[in-house]
Order: structure tokens, then sequence, then C-alpha cells
């Protein structure tokens, strides 16, 4: 499963060498000794060849690899972390535009906010913010990119109690499709701040983030407690009831997934299928033990990990079931509320898993998230309290179609009218960008899309298509 794009024309040797001799960073194009391995990105399932990938030292870079790509007529790709499920931070022929280099951060403690370049990761991010006590929402696994994830929304561990990373952005630095280079924030340039919270990658290269960050560690407790699989009605049902309850300082989520051969599961169950319940408490030490309980007493308990952790440890803690190179589709779908049906779907499913590198995740949303007025950020399902996250993975090309019908099965039989989470849309397909926002959100995307990019520069992402 691949994403489709248009090609492009070829680049002249002269006009080439006289952009790459004015990059204070890195051009590199094929044949050079490092080529395959600068092209290549997390997500296995796309192998593209781009004509030239200008890693860029800093927004001089941006702002030239951006006009050079608009006046050439040259398709443009932008990579921050990498990840990007749909494959659209590559491309055959055109221009990648690498963001990689720039992993300038600088945190101030005395404000509680930190700046961070769009080539950092969140494992360079909590790093320096952990070394203050402080920390934003970021990724469930921690090679993730803080500008992709950020400008989709960003569903984290830290997100119940301090909301999603897109509600921390307090300001961002834009190099824009017409190579201007601009400020936004509640203050400046308004709209184009809405649009960056929940957007995509639709309006312009974001090349710094600035977050409000919030007291955080440097111990959370936080774990997974395992069930047999066997209990998926009475464990999910369950969870539904625990969630109903819990604290804004507690997110959790449920993985139906194959137990890993780890040491703290028994080798009876290794291979076999298993439900884990996973949690971080945001709050009070002295009051996780009370709060994580009824997350803990679910079913027939295999196995708790739940301790106190460095709270860097645990966002890095599910990073090497998620290796780089494998093949990847995610799909979503949100949920009002997890009724019943909802939850026989997620049983059977699971119960049907295409092979042991598949996952359903169920993640709790609500509290900080919840609070957020819909018309304040282009992340504007507001009012869905729960998220359905399906990971479709093989090792290789052998099998991927399976997994990918058995992912897009699943969120259709969730229901016709369930609305997706941005980043976690596998497809460039326009239905599924559509079912991303509600219609006035979307109405409001195209607006800024007119204004900002009226020629689609930046059409290789969860496109916002402007008028016409």
């Amino acid at each position: 499963m691949t994403t489709t794009q248009s090609a492009a024309s070829p680049l002249g040797d002269a006009t080439l060498a006289e952009f790459t001799e004015g990059l204070r960073g890195t051009a590199i194009v094929p044949g050079d000794a490092e080529y395959d391995q600068a092209r290549s990105i997390w997500n296995g399932a796309h192998d593209r060849h781009p004509a030239v990938i200008a890693r860029c030292a800093g927004v001089a870079d941006v702002i030239r690899t951006v006009d050079f790509a608009r006046s050439e007529g040259q398709p443009l790709a932008v990579r921050g972390g990498g990840h990007s499920i749909p494959g659209f931070s590559t491309l055959d022929g055109g221009i990648l535009l690498d963001l990689s280099p720039m992993t300038g951060i600088q945190v101030r403690p005395d404000r509680r906010t930190v700046t961070a370049q769009a080539g950092c990761t969140w494992k360079d991010l909590d790093a320096e913010t952990q070394q203050f006590g402080l920390a934003v929402t970021g990724g469930l696994v921690s090679s993730t990119g803080i500008a992709g994830f950020t400008t989709g929304g960003g569903i984290g561990w830290l997100m119940r109690k301090h909301g999603l990373a897109c509600d921390n952005l307090v300001g961002a630095d834009v190099v824009t499709a017409d190579g201007q280079f601009v400020h936004a924030s509640a203050q400046e340039n308004a709209e184009l701040f809405w649009g960056l919270r929940g957007g995509g990658g639709n309006f312009g290269v974001v090349t710094s983030f600035e977050y409000q960050l919030h007291e955080t560690g440097p111990t959370v407790l936080s774990g997974l407690v395992f069930y047999p699989a066997e209990e998926a009605q009475r464990v999910l049902a369950g969870y539904r009831a625990a969630c109903a309850a819990a604290p804004d300082e507690l997110t959790t989520l449920v993985n139906l997934t194959t137990a890993p051969a780890a040491p703290f599961l028994p080798a009876a169950v290794h291979g076999a299928p298993i439900i884990g319940v996973g949690g971080c408490w945001s709050g009070d030490p002295d009051a996780g033990e009370a709060a994580t309980a009824p997350f803990r007493s679910l079913g027939t308990v295999i196995a708790d990990v739940f301790a106190p952790h460095p709270y860097a440890a645990w966002q890095q803690a599910l990073d090497a079931l998620y290796p780089r190179g494998i093949h990847n589709y995610f799909r979503s779908a949100f949920l009002r509320t997890l009724d019943d049906d909802a939850l026989r779907v997620l049983r059977d499913f699971s119960a049907a898993l295409p092979n042991a590198l598949t996952e359903i995740h169920l993640q709790h949303l609500g509290g900080a998230v919840g609070r957020v007025p819909a018309s304040q950020t282009a992340y504007a399902f507001r009012d869905q309290e729960f998220i359905v996250n399906v990971i479709a993975r093989t090792m290789d090309a052998d099998g991927f179609g399976k997994v990918v019908d058995w992912a897009r099965q699943l969120t259709a039989a969730l229901g016709p009218d369930v609305s997706a989470y941005v980043n976690f849309t596998g497809d460039s397909d326009p239905s599924l960008v559509r079912a991303s926002y509600p219609a006035d959100t979307y109405q409001r995307l195209v607006g800024l899309k007119n204004r900002y990019d009226p020629a689609n520069l930046f059409r290789l992402n969860q496109n916002i298509v402007p008028s016409e």
C-alpha cells in the first residue's frame, strides 16, 4: 500500500547546481553515497526517489528551497521527524525539504516555555524539558517528530491533564508558499495560528514551535497491566466504566494485541493474543495508586508492571515495538461514546488480528482535551470521548495488503459516519480528510488555504484543496 504522486519534470543540471550552491545545509542527489539513507523514512511502505534532498541548516535554507520549488514548478515534500504514515515526507522526483538537521531547543524555565526547531523528535524535546521538571504532551513513540504531530493535534500521555500538543502551542515561525517568514500566535496572524493547530502542513513550513510547559515528573506512575484475550468483553466493559470516573490526571489506553516475548510476561502467553491496559498518572504521586487501581483490576491479571518511572523513560517505553523500516498503515475513528456495538466490533476484530504486529488501541480522551472550545483550534472534535487507532503492520510488503484491508474494515464497522484523526489517516483519500474535520471547520480551512497557498504548493499532506 503506497500513496500515488504526480510525476515531476526533470531538473536541469545547471539549475540544480545554482540552487544547491546557495544552501548553507547539504544537498543530496541520486548517486551520492548517502542518498539511499537520506531518502528513506520510518515507514518502510514508501520507497521513493526525490530528485534532490535539501537538508536545511536554518530558515534561510527553508526559504530558498520553497522559492526554488515554486519557481521551478516542482512538487515539494516536507520532512520533520519522518514518520509520515501515508508517506507524505518523501516523493518521486521533485524536492524533499528535510528539516531533520534543525534541532535547536531553548527552554525558559522561568516562563515554563520551550522553543524547538521543527527537526526535533519528542525524545529530543523531553530530554531538554525534563532537565527542569517540565513537559508538554508528546507522542507515545519518542522517535515521532514534533512538527507533524503538533500540527495534526497531538495525542499523548499528558493530554487529559494538559491538553493536546496543539493546545499548548503558543507560537510558531512559518515559511509560507510565497517564501515569506511570518510568526503565528494568538496575537499575530491569529487565523494562521488557528489553522496550524490541527490543519496539518497545508499552510507553510513551520520552522519552530513554542510550547507552554507544565510541571511533570521527573517520576510518574505509569505502566501496563495485562489480561487474557478471552476476557475482552469483561475488560472492555470495565474499562468503559472506569473511564467514566477517571480523574483528569490519568490518561489511559487499551491495547488489543499479541503478547511480546517480554521478561515480565509468562512464557506461556508469549505470541498469544492479550489485552494490555496502559496509563500515566501525572498528578500527586501519593494519589496515583488509588487512581489507577480501577484499571488494574478489570479481569484476571497476567502481569502488572505499573511502577514509578522517569517521565522521559516512559515516553520511550514503546519505542522498541515500533522500529524503523517495517510497513505501517494506521487508521482511526473517534467515538463520542463507547457503546455496546463499538465494544462488539473491537472484540470481534481483536479476535482476528491478521498477525502479531497488528494492534487495536482504544484511548480515553475527555478531560482537558474536551474543555477546549471546538472553534478554538482546527482540531475540532472536542466532544469525542474515545478514539480507536488501528495499527496495521507487516515486516515487509508480504501480506501488507491484507492488513490494510483489515484496518479499513474495522473502522468501517464502527459506523459509516465516524470521524477520523488527521494524524492517523493512512491514505491520501480526500474523503478521509473531510472526515477529519466538521464541515464548518473544513470550510474555514479552505479559506485559510486560499489565502496562504492558493496554488497548493503544500499538497503532500492530508490536503485541504483550495477553491478553484
